[in-house]
């Protein structure tokens, strides 16, 4: 029985022995590229072609009716999305690279799509510009596949998702303000880029990705190095080449430039670099007339030349000289409507905003605003002969630092204020007429009402400006002058 066992067991060491002489595997005979459909046929990957075509699908659908470069950018925006599902389905048949230094060339071909998208922006400004900057902008967020751990120098996949939108939300927000009353094709296009990556990319990747792409077993092939299938019995055993060293300044790295990365020689290479010139070299000689006691401006003699011109300030209140800058008026990071330097614009309208925007209204002259909405608050900061209408504000409508501005409220306002500012009308509705309202350092302030007895008709009411202390009892009352006349 014995004798039995020990032949059997010679027997399967010989095997063994010709197995690794002639360079065999000694795992498993099926190379591991047979796990391929299985990781394709993955929940995760299966929820990923279906987010995939009808996201993308609905955003290549819009572009293919704006065509040009819009359609160009948006056929290398799905091209990226496809490297990075193949990306996925080859990380589950490969060893997790210990940085990510080692896994460039896995990453790479991403990395070119980026860049192929990047190229479409540069150089002399194209067509659709924004169109353009929003995808070629947005594309970073398909890096969370290159999430390695907490320590690779990247957010975790969900917020970098995040982080990487609100780069191309700035040129998004901008074709929707462009387009809104143009053309609805590329409004369309921009809602589908914006819900493509929020919230359709970032829940995808909360769901099924959380902490990055999932990797094969340890011991398999690692991302730096190319899959190798086990060769026949008769072929000689062949020592694979080392694998190529990483390219320099790759998408993905973390490491420093091979230009940074080079050690440092101390002070004594800047000691000696300043010992190899002269100390006065690159000096010009300072001659007679260059010297102060002989230029004729620095004389004792006072100039009667007139001193240069400064900002004044008028007799009016808020009233300040100040160099205006390009008119604007657009959304920004979707919070804020800015509306700046808009001179003899009597049209001027805010028509797609909600509770959670607040309005800024800054240099405007001879304008007129119409907000169509319910906005958090509005401000109107340094205008002229400005006047602005509004429905519903949640906070407060502030006027500061203006001069003649007329304000109409249609809804509801729970405060308004009035500081630094001489002339201001202000029109209340019924729904407005609970509103506190607080002036400091301002003049000629009058509240039009509606009137009680007739409809359409105002009533005016002029609010103080000067006041009277009294101190009675141990404390001072303050009452507003009143003026009576014969």
């Amino acid at each position: 029985m014995e004798a039995a066992l020990v032949e059997r067991l010679e027997a399967v060491v010989v095997r063994l022995e010709a197995a690794v002489a002639s360079g065999a595997s000694l795992g498993s005979a099926a190379p591991r590229d047979l796990d391929a459909p299985a990781a394709a046929s993955d929940p995760a990957i299966v929820a990923y072609d279906e987010f995939v075509a009808e996201a993308v699908g609905r955003l290549t659908a819009a572009a293919e009716k704006i065509g040009g470069k819009v359609l160009d950018a948006t056929k290398v925006l799905a091209e990226a999305f496809a490297v990075a599902k193949d990306l996925l389905v080859q990380a589950k048949q490969l060893q997790k690279p210990a940085s990510m230094a080692d896994a460039q060339d896995f990453f790479k071909p991403l990395s070119d799509v980026i860049a192929k998208a990047t190229a479409m922006t540069e150089g002399r400004r194209p067509d659709y510009f924004n169109h353009l900057k929003s995808v070629a902008d947005s594309l970073p967020a398909l890096a969370w596949v290159a999430f390695l751990g907490k320590d690779c120098g990247m957010s975790f996949p969900t917020a970098h998702v995040e982080e990487s939108w609100q780069m191309a939300e700035f040129y998004n927000n901008k074709v929707l303000v462009e387009y809104r009353n143009k053309d609805p094709d590329h409004v369309e296009w921009a809602k589908a880029l914006k819900d493509l990556y929020m919230p359709g990319l970032r829940d995808y990747v909360k769901k099924h990705y959380p902490l990055g792409p999932v990797w094969g077993p340890t011991g398999g092939a690692t991302a730096s190095q190319p899959k190798t299938v086990a060769p026949t019995p008769k072929a000689p055993a062949v020592k694979a080449p080392p694998p190529p060293p990483p390219p320099s300044a790759p998408l993905f790295s973390t490491e420093m430039s091979p230009k940074s990365s080079q050690p440092k020689q101390g002070m004594s290479a800047v000691f000696q670099e300043i010992s190899s010139k002269p100390v006065t070299a690159g000096l010009r000689k300072v001659t007679d007339d260059m010297k102060t006691k002989n230029r004729a401006e620095r004389s004792s003699v006072v100039s009667t030349a007139p001193a240069p011109a400064t900002p004044e300030k008028t007799s009016r209140a808020g009233s300040f000289s100040f160099k205006s800058g390009p008119p604007k008026l657009e959304l920004q990071m979707g919070r804020k409507w800015v509306v700046e330097n808009q001179v003899g614009k009597k049209t001027l309208a805010i028509d797609d905003c909600d509770s959670r925007q607040s309005v800024y209204v800054y240099g405007c002259k001879d304008s007129v605003l119409q907000v169509n909405g319910k906005v958090n608050n509005i401000t109107v900061d340094k205008c002229t002969k400005f006047g602005i209408v509004f429905k519903d504000v949640v906070a407060a409508f502030e006027v500061v630092n203006c001069n003649g501005v007329e304000v109409q409220c249609q809804g509801t306002a729970p405060t308004i204020s009035i500081d630094n500012t001489s002339g201001c009308q202000l029109y209340l509705s019924k729904d407005s007429l609970g509103a506190s309202i607080t002036s400091a350092k301002s003049s000629e302030i009058n509240v039009m009402v509606p009137s009680g007895a007739t409809d359409g008709d105002w009533v005016e009411h002029a609010l103080p400006q000067q006041y009277i202390h009294s101190f009675k009892d141990g404390h001072f009352t303050t009452s507003p002058v009143s003026h009576s006349g014969a």
